[in-house]
């Protein structure tokens, strides 16, 4: 097995074709074919179902997928250790946030500290926060649900309780508090399926024999934010992300307090990048602060 045949895959398998591949490897597309072929070849394995349109991973494609993600980031992780001073001055982190609110502090001080580093934040909901860690699309997740397991290192970052939210000129704006039962009548405005805080706000209600169906599902929390401010309805967030909009009066649930934890993760085999310890290390001391 020659490492550049494995690379050859990894860049396939990543960029979902041989000429995308060849682009980054800066090599001629016929060279990564002929690399991919002698691997499969000298193992008798198909990796890669070839048409004309689309190349896409056979079965065992992706297991060994699962093995080079781990291989070729380890060899970063090896590379950053060489060049650390290079890395942190002109690395690049990717962070994926369901709520991106949480990490302007953080973001601050990590761009003072780190100017040369180039940081990019996408958002998405707690799914799509664990699925972009496990393939390595992200370095760091933000999100509102501590996942089971061994595979992450945590760093907890705040607990607020869910509440309810409405436009200043909707009806009830005045309102102090509303049942579940009360929320149940009126038109609601909710995340997507996925969203961790539509899950427990859900869950919560479906305890006091309460369903809570939504009249508009937006997919993002600005969407829902924007869809209440135009009076359409009733909007769910944690109070830690309602932040300030002159636009919005915040409602408290009469319900048992439903709290979000919001924290930073990491796949734990990742966290000894040099970029991924700077910002939790950056993030840990601020919340000792």
């Amino acid at each position: 097995m020659r490492y550049v045949q494995l690379r050859a895959f990894h860049q396939v398998a990543i960029s979902g074709g041989f000429s995308r591949a060849a682009e980054a490897l800066f090599l001629t597309q016929p060279a990564i074919s002929d690399q991919v072929r002698k691997l499969e070849e000298e193992y008798d394995v198909l990796l890669f179902n070839r048409n004309k349109k689309q190349v896409t991973l056979t079965h065992s494609g992706q297991k060994l997928l699962e093995i080079t993600h781990r291989m070729f980031d380890t060899e970063q992780q090896a590379l950053e250790l060489l060049t650390e001073s290079r890395a942190l001055r002109s690395g690049t982190l990717r962070i994926v946030a369901d709520a991106a609110h949480h990490l302007l502090h953080i973001l601050g001080g990590f761009r003072a500290r780190y100017p040369g580093v180039q940081v990019s934040v996408r958002s998405g909901n707690t799914e799509t926060v664990i699925s972009s860690l496990y393939s390595y699309d992200a370095d760091i997740g933000v999100l509102g649900e501590v996942p089971a397991g061994r595979d992450f290192e945590v760093l907890k970052l705040n607990s607020t309780p869910i509440i309810a939210f409405t436009s200043v000129d909707h009806p009830l704006s005045g309102t102090k508090s509303l049942t579940l039962k009360q929320l149940a009548q009126e038109s609601l405005v909710m995340r997507e399926r996925g969203s961790k805080t539509r899950q427990k706000l859900e869950d919560l209600a479906a305890g006091s024999k309460v369903e809570l169906r939504p009249s508009i599902e937006a997919e993002g929390r600005e969407a829902v934010r924007e869809i209440v401010a135009s009076g359409a309805g009733i909007g769910f967030v944690s109070a830690a992300e309602f932040g300030q909009d002159s636009r919005l009066v915040p409602i408290t649930i009469d319900a048992p307090e439903t709290l979000m934890d919001e924290a930073l993760i990491c796949l734990r085999e990742r966290s000894g990048g040099k970029l991924v310890r700077a910002f939790l290390d950056m993030a840990r001391s601020m919340s000792a602060d």
